[in-house]
């Protein structure tokens, strides 16, 4: 299994923060609670280093 690098960590923690800003300037009660699961899954794989989008992505196209 992979770990996330130091880069690729600050950049879901960034993705995250990101949807969740977007979300919260709409209005938390106007965004459909699927759209929550995104900053979840990307500060899951900030905290944890493990990515289970880019596990796959490796195990379909190979190594870089």
């Amino acid at each position: 299994m992979t770990k996330a690098s130091r880069a690729m960590r600050f950049f879901f923690f960034n993705t995250g923060a990101t949807v969740l800003l977007g979300i919260g300037l709409t209005g938390f009660d106007q965004v459909h609670w699927f759209l929550y699961t995104v900053p979840v899954f990307t500060w899951f794989a900030a905290a944890v280093g493990i990515c289970p989008g880019l596990i796959l992505a490796q195990k379909l196209f190979g190594k870089a």
